[in-house]
């Protein structure tokens, strides 16, 4: 849901909240579970859960393995269901044409610096610049060029979109800016 009026552009980031952060994060935990349930019902000699099997299974060497496999799955989850939880990632970008102000806000990791906000003047603005690595992990970035600094991430486009919608977001955020794009 994009908010855009003829002096202001709000545009949301989506964050850690996808839904293939939630189906990595069930398959995680199911897997991990199962190693580790297993682990320990070879330890203790029968079925803790009776469709996976553990007679085949020696505790020392395999099935100290296998806990071990299981309590490392078992951290990696929470992990991620903490980054789903907390939504680490998303906020908006501000553009303000009456301030002359640009404004980015992310949530973090809880701590001092949970809340990241970045501020800096339109006039700074460069150019916008597009970056696009196609291949196995493609990888499709909106940046800012801002004079003085490195380049700024303002949009991480998902795997979804074309080559074209991804040009058509750039050159109207370019439009709206009053600035050049780079990189197509």
């Amino acid at each position: 849901m994009n908010c855009q009026s003829e002096w202001l552009r709000v545009e949301p980031i989506i964050g850690s909240r996808r839904i293939s952060n939630f189906c990595w994060a069930c398959i995680i935990l199911l897997g991990a579970l199962g190693f580790f349930l297993v682990g320990i019902s070879s330890y203790f000699g029968r079925d803790l859960i009776p469709l996976l099997s553990s007679q085949q299974i020696i505790f020392v060497p395999q099935g100290i393995i296998m806990c071990f496999y299981g309590i490392a799955g078992l951290f990696l989850s929470f992990y991620l269901w903490c980054t789903i939880l907390w939504n680490i990632g998303s906020g908006y970008n501000q553009f303000d044409k009456r301030e002359e102000m640009v404004h980015l806000f992310r949530w973090g990791f809880p701590g001092g610096n949970r809340r990241i906000r970045i501020q800096f003047f339109m006039r700074d603005i460069q150019a916008i610049r597009m970056e696009v690595q196609e291949g196995i992990y493609p990888r499709r970035i909106i940046y800012m060029k801002i004079r003085g600094q490195r380049d700024v991430p303002i949009i991480r486009i998902g795997e979804d979109l074309t080559l074209r919608e991804m040009e058509e977001k750039a050159a109207e955020l370019a439009r709206f800016l009053h600035v050049s794009i780079e990189g197509l």
